[in-house]
């Protein structure tokens, strides 16, 4: 499409590139729709970049780089208090942008938002420490120092995409490096007004750049980030079929990344478990946000003892969860974020009820609009059992004891995030150090998020942590000095 809009107002719904603190058009002027998932109507018309307009934004953040990694941490952390500060006031602002983004109801758009200011608390207090240990002497003629890594390329998804968006690029920023944020095409208001609201704060103009792009042109967007010199550190959140060929780039470029890449969690709820509790943490990690979430509940895998109960319980709850427009008073299930994702999902179910599962709530499918969904009696033969649900669908599996259970929890490609609920802790303990998963919750659910401690995933969810001390060295050089 080509359209003459001017780097004007996000409230008209036009989000251009931010290029060296300012709103610009791209520079071949075109510009692609976004559609309310829940209404389907044009929520926004999104700047189409191309690789002319990343260059830009390279020449921008590399120019920045010379001043920002010089700063004093103290004046990079009044900046960033600023923008803590700030928040609160763009709540009004960030809501109706994820509304009309991905549908979100206001439960997930609160969450997003706490999770936002944890991530600017959790980056300031590890630049301090970092700063602390920075200078580390072997002895009077050797010495350990850590210095920002250079231009960073952060790509976040669209799911969660305050929390996420805001990891994504205070992380490194907070260190002293610069940031092009390759924003998602379905999430284009939200994650400008990241930006937006970080110049407000003070962020100096080239700090942060923000490119996006129609779907179609993301490689080679990508290649030119990835490929140019000057970037010297990627963090990619997203599916693990993205997240291999970013790794692949950056490998051809000799680049260091971070990735979190794609899930499928299980919970197992042992016969001594605390069933209301494992079933408010169940029904928490199934559908909040529709299940598109990175750590969501997608397998719970019951031991037989005390699967009629339990499942029984988890039906009363669920069947109450419908999907709505989030503009309806106490929404808890919007729609899915697109048709291509509503079609996924109803081919998930349709292939496991063909192959003998049983639906016990769920599965109405109107448009984006996807009811909560349990399915029962899920077999390896099925789709469901292997595919990453990304959806309001949860599969459940018996087992008779603990050694099925954790065999059953491992036989999946990706490793993020797992749960036990269990009121022996010592047994729990004991699963939790045999789960192949990053990380692991006793008694609580699998969706949880402290940008305080170490997150990411094993196997085919991915490498690398944001949070905690691993995230130093994702985001500075260690050096090492001597003199003679």
């Amino acid at each position: 499409m080509d359209q003459s809009a001017t780097s004007a107002q996000l409230g008209s719904a036009v989000v251009d590139l931010f290029i060296d603190g300012e709103l610009r058009a791209a520079r071949d002027q075109q510009y692609f729709e976004r559609l309310n998932p829940a209404s389907q109507s044009v929520s926004s018309q999104v700047a189409d970049g191309r690789a002319c307009d990343a260059q830009q934004m390279l020449f921008a953040a590399t120019r920045c780089f010379a001043t920002w990694s010089k700063m004093e941490l103290d004046d990079r952390i009044q900046i960033f208090h600023r923008a803590k500060d700030l928040l609160p006031s763009y709540k009004k602002r960030f809501s109706l942008a994820m509304q009309e983004d991905i549908g979100a109801v206001q439960d997930w758009i609160d969450f997003n938002l706490n999770v936002a200011m944890d991530v600017i608390d959790a980056a300031i207090d590890l630049a301090r420490r970092c700063q602390h240990d920075s200078d580390e002497a072997d002895s009077q003629n050797s010495f350990l120092i850590r210095q920002p890594a250079g231009v960073c390329l952060a790509i976040a998804p669209w799911n969660a995409p305050i929390a996420l968006g805001m990891r994504a690029v205070i992380f490194p920023l907070i260190f002293g490096n610069t940031v092009v944020f390759k924003a998602s095409d379905m999430s284009p208001q939200t994650h400008l007004l990241i930006a937006l609201l970080l110049k407000e704060a003070g962020l100096p103009a080239g700090a942060l750049n923000v490119i996006n792009n129609r779907p179609e042109h993301s490689e080679a967007v990508l290649r030119c980030l990835i490929s140019n010199p000057a970037v010297r550190r990627i963090n990619f959140t997203g599916s693990t079929r993205v997240g291999r060929i970013v790794a692949g780039m950056a490998a051809e470029h000799v680049k260091r990344c971070l990735l979190e890449l794609g899930g499928k969690s299980p919970v197992i709820v042992l016969k001594d478990a605390d069933l209301e509790l494992a079933t408010n943490a169940v029904i928490h990690g199934a559908f909040l946000n529709q299940g598109q979430i990175c750590m969501a509940t997608d397998r719970i895998i019951v031991e037989q003892a005390i699967a009629e109960e339990f499942i029984s319980r988890l039906v009363q709850r669920a069947k109450s969860i419908t999907a709505q427009p989030p503009s309806q008073k106490g929404c808890q299930l919007g729609p899915v974020a697109s048709p291509s994702i509503a079609n996924r999902l109803s081919g998930l179910i349709e292939d496991a009820l063909d192959k003998g599962a049983r639906l016990l709530t769920g599965a109405r499918v109107q448009g984006q609009f996807i009811d909560a969904t349990l399915i029962d009696r899920i077999t390896p033969m099925m789709r469901l059992y292997s595919e990453e649900c990304f959806g309001p669908i949860a599969g459940i599996y018996r087992v008779e004891n603990v050694e099925e259970a954790i065999t059953l929890a491992n036989d999946c490609e990706y490793g993020l995030a797992a749960a036990i609920f269990s009121q022996d802790l010592d047994k729990a303990t004991y699963i939790a150090e045999r789960l192949e998963s990053g990380t692991c919750h006793i008694n609580s659910s699998t969706v949880q998020d402290d940008p305080s401690k170490p997150f990411g995933g094993l196997k085919s969810s991915g490498y690398g942590r944001f949070g905690g001390l691993a995230c130093i060295d994702e985001f500075t050089e260690l050096r090492w000095i001597t003199v003679q």
